[in-house]
């Protein structure tokens, strides 16, 4: 489930080689800019279906970027950083990214990355009554979860909580962000206070280890994100 057209917005040509020859085998067009002004251009002039982003161009801020080209695209935008701040993801997942990778990173992990979110994406225009990961079905119908073909009872809010970590498989959300889409807008409370007493229920619901989960991963200081069925596979 490959892109056809992915860009890279980076001022390293180092990095743009290794985006443009990861993508190379599956025959994806790869569009190159070195700056922020000519990155927008080429997101509003090809339509990629994929955007990989670095945080630190030479003429604005990486987080601006996003921010431009989120106020008119859905495409994922996957961000490269060499920054480890915790406080950096979050904004930067904040202003619209769907995930990043620190550099150095592997070409593997850039591909996988890739491909979660083109799952992601493709699926969410299906119109799909299901989703299925793992031993889990959500049927959003009946706003009914099995787990193993057995009924799992969920309060109102653990299904909803449940249903934005599923249908974001792959995707690493800040806390603020499922605060946001779970409570309903509401801007009070300790959000990461909340979260980590309802993930730790959902949790004991669906993993078979709750202490050590392979469904919902935290991300620490930044969120949770929901595995995607083909890392379930390649687990051990």
């Amino acid at each position: 489930m490959a892109p056809s057209t992915v860009l890279v917005i980076d001022d390293e040509i180092q990095i743009r080689r290794v985006v443009r020859n990861a993508f190379a085998s599956g025959g994806v067009r790869v569009c190159e800019a070195d700056t922020a002004a000519s990155g927008i251009d080429l997101a509003a002039a090809e339509r990629p279906d994929l955007i990989i982003l670095d945080l630190g161009l030479p003429d604005r801020p990486g987080v601006e970027v996003c921010r431009e080209i989120r106020k008119w695209s859905t495409a994922p935008i996957l961000v490269l950083s060499a920054r480890h701040s915790d406080e950096e993801k979050v904004a930067l997942l904040d202003a619209g990214a769907d995930d990043y990778v620190t550099k150095p990173f592997s070409t593997p992990e850039l591909q996988a990355r890739a491909r979660a979110l083109m799952r992601r994406t493709q699926s969410a225009g299906t119109g799909e009554t299901r989703l299925t990961i793992g031993g889990l079905v959500l049927d959003f119908e009946a706003r009914m979860l099995t787990r193993a073909g057995a009924p799992v009872h969920l309060s109102p809010i653990e299904w909803e909580l449940l249903r934005v970590l599923m249908t974001n498989a792959g995707r690493t959300l800040t806390h603020q962000h499922l605060f946001t889409q779970v409570w309903s807008g509401r801007k009070f409370g300790d959000a990461q206070q909340y979260l980590r007493v309802y993930v730790a229920h959902l949790r004991r619901k669906i993993e078979d280890n709750s202490v050590r989960p392979r469904y919902i991963l935290t991300e620490p200081g930044v969120g949770y994100r929901f595995v995607t069925a083909t890392e379930l596979d390649a687990s051990p």
